[in-house]
């Protein structure tokens, strides 16, 4: 299993760079479209729809991400820091800030199918978007915030493999400990400062230690939250397509709830410059 993982994520990794650094716009628009919709047949497998509502669902989910990515595609071509879909930015903010946690604390089972397709868009329609805009930006800048998640999921594992005692979540993941969120923590604090101090944006680098601190934090909770929702579908993996990994879900868990924040924080930063 360890050595399927490790294969899978070296493939998965040099593919992502290749496609972040060589793939024109529009054929990283098209990958983008294709993972959003693979995330979204994974999401009506936790949502429990049936067969007929989960092609209902990929469909109206690759018309809605295909009409956003073209918008914010040419509201880009003349400002990568265009605002034209930052209340989207907002509203992912707000789910994953105050829904999220309360969701996590109350473990409330969803059982609305219409609620749970909000929800999914809500976890996926951002994350395409801001891994759009952000390439757009710098192609650099989004492997670097990409960076600080990985860094903070490593940390935290092989803290809490070494320290670990005090469960952080039993009932949702009891693998997770407090000591790994503080390993996470430290060793995201060390990468920020690393990046803030090598910038040569003095505006970007007063926001990086306590943005990604709180990129870190989201991460978290972002992981916490399909891990929840696995639980109460009753599934391991959110699907099977990475060997080893699971399925697209289990991969971007983290990346659903500290993409948006990191896109959103940069528009605000630069319209206050």
């Amino acid at each position: 299993m360890l050595q399927a993982r490790i294969i899978t994520a070296v493939i998965v990794l040099c593919l992502f760079l290749a496609a972040l650094f060589y793939l024109s716009a529009v054929f990283w628009m098209v990958l983008l479209l294709a993972l959003t919709a693979a995330g979204a047949w994974e999401w009506s497998r936790l949502a429990r729809l049936s067969l007929n509502s989960s092609i209902i669902y990929l469909l109206f989910t690759i018309f809605l991400a295909g009409e956003l990515l073209f918008v914010l595609g040419d509201a880009v071509l003349t400002n990568p820091y265009s605002t034209a879909l930052e209340p989207l930015y907002f509203t992912s903010l707000a789910f994953w800030i105050l829904y999220a946690p309360w969701f996590l604390k109350t473990k409330h089972r969803v059982g609305n199918p219409a609620v749970l397709a909000l929800m999914g868009w809500l976890v996926l329609l951002p994350t395409s978007l801001a891994l759009y805009q952000l390439r757009a930006i710098d192609p650099l800048l989004l492997l670097g915030f990409m960076s600080a998640i990985w860094i903070s999921d490593i940390a935290a594992y092989f803290s809490g493999r070494a320290w670990g005692k005090h469960k952080l979540a039993p009932s949702i993941s009891p693998g997770k400990t407090w000591e790994g969120a503080a390993g996470a923590l430290a060793a995201v604090l060390v990468y920020a400062l690393i990046w803030s101090n090598s910038s040569g944006n003095e505006a970007l680098a007063s926001l990086l230690v306590p943005l990604l601190l709180l990129l870190a934090v989201m991460g978290i909770i972002g992981d916490l939250f399909e891990s929840l929702m696995k639980r109460q579908a009753g599934v391991k993996d959110s699907g099977n397509i990475l060997p080893g990994h699971g399925g697209i879900l289990d991969r971007v868990d983290a990346l659903t709830s500290t993409l948006p924040l990191a896109i959103l924080s940069l528009l605000i930063l630069q319209s206050e410059l």
